[in-house]
């Protein structure tokens, strides 16, 4: 648990970043990603801007850079294309926008915010929701965009039945809390590996991957998403703090370390209250985090041991 906290982000949850197996410049490739999102939802909070802005910066910021699976450094689907899914929510009167199964929309998570405040629905899917980007000026690219060795390399493994295979939830998401009190969080991922086309899963789900109530919490995972649909993590850990009584550190511990696992799940969030408190437990050996702190500290973790 951490106090004072006014913006978090994660980069994904899964084997972590082993410390002897890790060189320098990778280490600082993800302290720095992680480092800028965060410096980028500070401007925006600091200028008096809305946490949800904030949390839209901060994972577009993540999106933009490929070392995250997310918007450029999307994972390939099992077809050798990408699918892009991501939500966002805002905690003063529950109003929520996704989008899912995106191909051609540069940054999902602007997608999710245009569905929130410039429709009547929740989610939109596929040739609509990038209809809707397209309409409204949104950065568009082709498939190529999304091309990194890294991810190629990845799906050319998943498909060999030889090759060991590793989980990595790589999901990026962010929480913020602004000058008016309000909550936000946001949610953005290329999916899992090799995945099978048309799948979905937590991340783009208002109550499964992303959540923001005012009065209990901003939360967005990252994990196995079938679990975390099944479990309605976000919205159990909302539920446990508003009728349960629970408190923020507590609710969170028992959805992501005991009802998540005991489904057959793995996975972690970073989540945060209005009064700048703080936590982002994980059932997998690593999550990729970090966090800003009222007094403008910066802090990232990205090793397992951190």
């Amino acid at each position: 648990m951490e106090p004072n906290v006014i913006l978090a982000v994660h980069g994904g949850a899964g084997n972590g970043l082993i410390r002897a197996d890790t060189s320098p410049e990778l280490e600082q490739a993800y302290r720095d990603g992680l480092a800028s999102a965060l410096r980028a939802g500070e401007q925006i909070l600091r200028s008096g801007g809305t946490s949800v802005t904030a949390v839209e910066v901060a994972v577009c910021a993540l999106e933009d850079d490929e070392l995250f699976n997310a918007g450029k450094g999307s994972v390939f689907i099992e077809d050798g294309g990408h699918q892009l899914d991501a939500s966002i929510m805002r905690g003063t009167d529950l109003a929520a926008g996704a989008v899912a199964g995106l191909r051609n929309v540069r940054n999902p998570i602007s997608a999710a915010r245009l569905v929130m405040e410039s429709t009547q629905w929740v989610l939109l899917a596929g040739e609509g929701a990038e209809d809707l980007a397209i309409r409204n000026g949104l950065a568009t690219v082709t498939q190529d965009y999304f091309w990194t060795q890294r991810r190629w390399d990845q799906l050319m493994d998943a498909k060999n039945p030889d090759t060991p295979q590793q989980a990595e939830y790589s999901t990026v998401g962010a929480v913020a809390v602004d000058r008016n009190r309000d909550l936000a969080a946001a949610t953005s991922t290329g999916g899992m590996n090799n995945k099978v086309l048309g799948r979905v899963g937590d991340s783009p789900i208002i109550g499964a991957g992303t959540y923001a109530r005012n009065d209990t919490l901003a939360v967005s995972a990252t994990g196995l998403g079938e679990v975390f649909i099944r479990g309605a993590a976000a919205s159990t850990i909302s539920n446990l703090i508003e009728f349960g009584g629970r408190d923020l550190v507590t609710a969170v511990h028992e959805v992501v370390m005991e009802r998540l696992p005991a489904l057959g799940g793995t996975g972690g969030v970073v989540a945060l209250n209005r009064d700048g408190v703080f936590t982002a437990p994980h059932s997998t050996p690593g999550l990729l985090h970090g966090y800003l702190t009222a007094e403008g500290t910066i802090v990232t973790k990205v090793f397992t041991d951190e």
